[in-house]
Formats: C-alpha cells, sequence, structure tokens
C-alpha cells in the first residue's frame, strides 16, 4: 500500500494549477443518463472517484471515449465524451456503489428516464450517517414508488416523474442534484426548497439548462423546475476546484509561503478568503487566480471557525484549517456542524505534537509555531488525509502518511504539484 514521506520545514513558493472539481464532476457525469445524445465534459480530474463514476456509467451501457486534454495544457484536466443512447442496466450495483456515495447520484437520472432503477445504498468516507432518506422522500414526493429491498433502494415511476413541491428538511448537497436532475423529465413543476446553494450545485444546473432543462433561481435556495420532455447532449467545462484551491492555499500559509493558485475562482471562496484574512494570511486576487502569502507560522492568528452550508465555511475544509491553527498563535475553537464524525483527524495530528482537546462537536486546539514534529499516521478519509500532508509540511522532521488511497479520491497530482513549489515530498511505493 503507497505511503507519502515529508520532510519539513521548507517554504513553499511558485504557483500550482487548480484542477476541475471532483465534486462538480460527480453529478455531471451522472447527468449523461439522462439524454441519448452524447455530452462532453472538459477539465475533468483524473481521480478515484472520478474513476469509480465512469466505471459505474459504463456498467449502465455508457460509452465513453476520451477526447485529449483540455486546450491550453494537460494541467487543464481531461476531456471526456459520453453517450448514454442506450440503458443496458437500471441497477447500481454493491460493489460499485460501496465505493464512493456519489454514486447514489445515478439514481435520480435513471428513474426520470427509465421509470426505474435498483440502486445500492452507498458507501464511501467514514465520516457519519450520511443518510439517503432526503433523496428517496423526494422522489416519493414526485411520484415515484420507493422500497428498501435486502440493502438495494428499488424505485419505480412507470408513468413517469410528475410536478410538485420538495422541502428539504436540511441543506443536502447529494439530494439536491438527484431531485435537480430527476426533476428536469418530470411532467410539470418541481420546486425544491431549502435546496443546497453551493457551485457545485449551480455548476449542474447550469450544464442541465445547456442541455435543454427549464431551472429557475439557479444559485439561490429555491429551484423552479419546468420539466421537459428530453434533455440534448452539450459541450461543458467543469468549474475549479475551490476545496483543492483552498487547501493549497491552507499549505502556503501553514509554510510560510507564496504561492499563486491559477484558476482558482476566489467568488466561490469568499468564507474561506475571509477566515486565512483574519488568521493573517494575505489574499489577493491576480489575473489568473489568487495569490497567498504568509510570513510565517509565528505571524499566524488563531481564529474561530464554524462549518455551515455554502456560503458559510465548508466541511470539507474544516480539517485543513484545524492543522492551520496547530501553529497559530492563542486558542481556536473549530465547530463541526455538519457531520457528526469528522474529528478522526485529531488523534494523527496530536501524534504529532498538536493539543487539540474535543468535546463533542467542537475542537479547541491550542496553537504554537514550534508545535508539530514529524511521526508515522494514518489517514483515516479524504480531508483528514490532506490535513495531515500539511501538518506534514509544517512540523520538523520526517512524517510518514499512511493509507493514502484516500488522497487520491480527491486530490489530482497532489505530489508533483508541492514538489513544484518546493515541498520534499514522495510518494514510496510498496
Amino acid at each position: 500500500m503507497d505511503k507519502i514521506r515529508i520532510r519539513g520545514g521548507k517554504r513553499l513558493q511558485g504557483q500550482i494549477p487548480i484542477s476541475g472539481a471532483k465534486n462538480a464532476a460527480l453529478p455531471l457525469l451522472a447527468a449523461c443518463l439522462l439524454t441519448d445524445e452524447t455530452l462532453i465534459l472538459r477539465n475533468l480530474p483524473h481521480l478515484a472517484d472520478i474513476a469509480t463514476m465512469t466505471h459505474l456509467l459504463a456498467q449502465h451501457g455508457t460509452e465513453l471515449s476520451m477526447a485529449g486534454e483540455h486546450p491550453g495544457g494537460g494541467h487543464m484536466g481531461h476531456v471526456l465524451k459520453l453517450s448514454a443512447a442506450h440503458i443496458a442496466s437500471t441497477e447500481a450495483p454493491y460493489d460499485i456503489v460501496r465505493k464512493m456515495r456519489a454514486s447514489v447520484l445515478v439514481l435520480g437520472p435513471l428513474l426520470a428516464r427509465c421509470g426505474q432503477a435498483r440502486v445500492s445504498l452507498p458507501g464511501g468516507c467514514a465520516i457519519g450517517t450520511r443518510p439517503v432518506d432526503m433523496h428517496i422522500r423526494g422522489l416519493e414526493a414526485l411520484g415515484a414508488v420507493i422500497e428498501l429491498d435486502d440493502g438495494y433502494i428499488v424505485a419505480h415511476a412507470p408513468d413517469g416523474l410528475q410536478g410538485g413541491v420538495v422541502v428539504f428538511p436540511r441543506v443536502s448537497v447529494g439530494a439536491t442534484e438527484n431531485l435537480l436532475m430527476a426533476a428536469t423529465l418530470a411532467k410539470g413543476e418541481v420546486v425544491l426548497e431549502n435546496a443546497a446553494r453551493e457551485p457545485e450545485v449551480a455548476d449542474l444546473a447550469n450544464c442541465l439548462n445547456q442541455m435543454g432543462a427549464k431551472i429557475e433561481g439557479v444559485g439561490s435556495d429555491t429551484l423552479r423546475i419546468q420539466g421537459v420532455a428530453r434533455l440534448s447532449g452539450t459541450d461543458y467545462t467543469v468549474l475549479p476546484d475551490r476545496i483543492e484551491a483552498a487547501t493549497y492555499a491552507i499549505a502556503a500559509a501553514i509554510t510560510g509561503g507564496d504561492v499563486e493558485l491559477l484558476g482558482a475562482q476566489p467568488d466561490t471562496m469568499e468564507a474561506v478568503i475571509a477566515a486565512l484574512q483574519q488568521a493573517n494570511v494575505v489574499v489577493d486576487r491576480t489575473d489568473s487566480g489568487i495569490r497567498v502569502c504568509a510570513d510565517g507560522a509565528a505571524s499566524l492568528t488563531g481564529i474561530d471557525v464554524t462549518t455551515a452550508p455554502y456560503p458559510g465555511f465548508p466541511t470539507d475544509l474544516q480539517a485543513q484549517m484545524m492543522t492551520l491553527m496547530t501553529v497559530a498563535s492563542g486558542a481556536a475553537m473549530i465547530t463541526e456542524t455538519i457531520f457528526e464524525n469528522r474529528f478522526q483527524h485529531v488523534p494523527e495530528l496530536m501524534r504529532m505534537g498538536a493539543d487539540i482537546t474535543v468535546k463533542g462537536a467542537t475542537a479547541m486546539v491550542r496553537g504554537d509555531s514550534d508545535r508539530l514534529h514529524g511521526a508515522p499516521v494514518m489517514a483515516t478519509d479524504l480531508r483528514a488525509s490532506v490535513s495531515l500532508v500539511l501538518a506534514g509540511l509544517a512540523a520538523e522532521g520526517e512524517t510518514t502518511i499512511n493509507r493514502v488511497y484516500h488522497l487520491d479520491r480527491g486530490y489530482e497530482r497532489l505530489e508533483e504539484k508541492l514538489l513544484g513549489c518546493g515541498a520534499d515530498i514522495a510518494r514510496i511505493v510498496e
């Protein structure tokens, strides 16, 4: 099993290209099931989760072919053609879905287009229950008949999905995306209230509109969809990954570095940028993205952060921000409101010398610029794993991170990007 070895203390300096957003690409890939025409997606990141989704789509009968790299260079992402002219199977089997929770996103498109679907209950990172109840209740509100059978969601809508109003009891990105895709082919108007406002949801809505859907309220918490008889193919470019960009921004900050993040979209990162600036990190817009500068760990100031649905501070950056706070001066309080089991990185950071006390959904971090030292640690989930990389960059001595397959699910060419800015990092293949 691969490991990553980092010798800390190197100041990052240079440029890092930001890949296409994984969390936008996954529902966009699933959207190919809504049409019998070809969907071309550009700026796709090369990640394990993307490979899992394309494997699942191929199992449904989708024909996939690489169409080269994005114009402007290979760092701009892959181009993929997807044609689901003929759906060979409406079942998403356990052996694929168990690898990634986002696989459940095929449920809405299959049900809307084929009138039936059998989708395994999903797997993925062990960071909380993340139930699919809202997906199921929402589809039932549109006329679907759904039951659970031996670990599978079995859904039928032989007369098609109908218009209706779905009020999500809490904000859910996945449920919003699933219902949004399903609603495009419904008969009548569908209204989604308390919908997720994340940029990745807006990216999906924009692509669907380009395919012929009629979606209003994009970017708001109320989406109105007028169902259409069919959707067409289109050519669409995935937006840059705001979580990856913010992670490298924190990498620059924690090493006292000076890094330009090429392609980063600051308008999608306002809460993160505000938090970094409060922590005494300089963040400026550039013609190509954003530039992040810090004088060193000693200049960093501890701040309090609470995760929240967009436009709040992202839960996917909680672990990274906590790591930054371990080397900042003073105390910081990190509160997690989205997932109930997302502090699994804390024991590993403490192995590296971090002073963190967890009580319920809150972690108190007492920072010190000389706090971290290298140690062997183990990744427990995607974002926790990259937080250990950040800690290794700042730590004195050598850090070895085990179970880095989590990293490969969400960060494209991480070692190469950091190495290009001066990090002493290498993958150890065993």
